[in-house]
């Protein structure tokens, strides 16, 4: 065995670039070890067999015990879930299945950072911070199932995924982030499930959960309605049209409990998200108060667009027209609402009759 290992790779690179700084790392090749933990008793190894044409490898777990197994194995398993605490999973159904990435919290987002409507906001980190508590004093008192689901709906741009983000860099537990799309199907939804109950108590965020496909939306309410399929999850839905939802799912207990709706911002909202943003750098405290009473309608991911183009024309001409740029962009969106783009007055040109 040891002349088959010496003639295989026994260092491998990854090289990623499409991060903010690129990434290079050498590690040993796992289709080259030999790894064994004397004090558990418990030895792995990845063989290489030779077949014609290629090499295929299978994999092999020696140990003293069936009892020393169960405690490597249980070891694993809580390393696994401590390191998940610090990145985020990505689940994504692609057209040759289920593609899985993890993904390091770069930058968290603090709570105060959430612009929500108050009463909302307190709801949703309560019940997390319940589900959480490392007593489960409350499911345990009051005879609750050790499992929550929330819905998350409303026009898209008004804070969900920032709300997804604080919550991922807030709570004692990994965060599995899965987006539906027209591939997923009954086999991804239960290795999805199947791999968050391995890291519970966990919380799973479904992205466009009315995107999922018409045919697999029985095996999915299936999957929520078994006994022991969402036991240590707080299941956190999002969709942008609520209409297109299977009732099913609505305010059903063992399903999603709770739905709350993520409204375009009242004006009050609007200025503390300006004021976190930073506006008052470009027009003063009457600037982003004025700034606030003209955008009625806008959504977050509007008004940080407007923060930007404030910024913009304050790095030109050190000075940003507050009325000016609202207007501007206020434009821009009638358009879009009465779907008229590049609509123009027709022109006087042809023949006259």
């Amino acid at each position: 065995m040891g002349r088959i290992f010496d003639l295989l790779e026994d260092r491998t690179f990854k090289y990623e670039d499409d991060k903010e700084l690129p990434e290079y790392n050498i590690h040993l090749s796992v289709r080259n070890n030999v790894l064994a933990y004397p004090a558990m008793g418990v030895a792995l190894a990845r063989v290489p067999v030779f077949q014609q044409g290629s090499i295929q490898f299978q994999d092999f777990v020696f140990a003293v015990s069936d009892e020393q197994l169960k405690t490597f194995l249980g070891n694993v398993r809580r390393r696994q879930r401590e390191q998940n605490i610090r990145k985020i999973t990505v689940f994504t159904d692609r057209r040759h299945g289920l593609f899985r990435e993890d993904e390091p919290i770069t930058r968290r987002v603090g709570r105060d950072e959430v612009v929500l409507e108050s009463s909302v906001k307190k709801e949703i980190y309560r019940s997390l911070d319940q589900f959480f508590a490392a007593d489960r004093s409350f499911y345990n008192k009051y005879d609750i199932p050790y499992k929550r689901g929330i819905l998350l709906y409303g026009h898209p741009g008004n804070g969900k995924t920032t709300l997804v983000k604080s919550i991922a860099g807030s709570v004692p537990g990994p965060v599995v982030y899965w987006q539906i799309t027209e591939y997923t199907g009954s086999e991804s939804v239960k290795d999805v499930f199947e791999a968050a109950v391995r890291l519970a108590p966990m919380v799973l965020v479904i992205e466009d959960i009315d995107s999922m496909p018409q045919e697999v939306r029985s095996f999915f309410l299936n999957t929520l309605d078994g006994a022991t399929s969402k036991e240590g999850i707080f299941l956190i839905g999002t969709t942008n049209y609520p209409d297109k939802i299977d009732p099913g799912l609505m305010n059903r207990a063992g399903r999603f409990d709770r739905s709350y709706e993520i409204k375009l911002p009242a004006e009050e909202l609007r200025l503390k998200y300006l004021r976190l943003r930073g506006f008052t750098a470009f027009s003063g405290e009457q600037g982003v108060s004025l700034a606030a009473r003209l955008t009625d309608g806008f959504s977050l991911s509007q008004l940080g667009e407007l923060y930007v183009s404030a910024a913009l024309e304050w790095h030109d001409s050190g000075t940003a027209d507050v009325e000016t740029l609202v207007r501007g962009m206020r434009g821009e969106l009638d358009k879009g609402r009465k779907q008229e783009w590049m609509r123009e007055t027709p022109a006087s040109i042809g023949f006259f009759t």
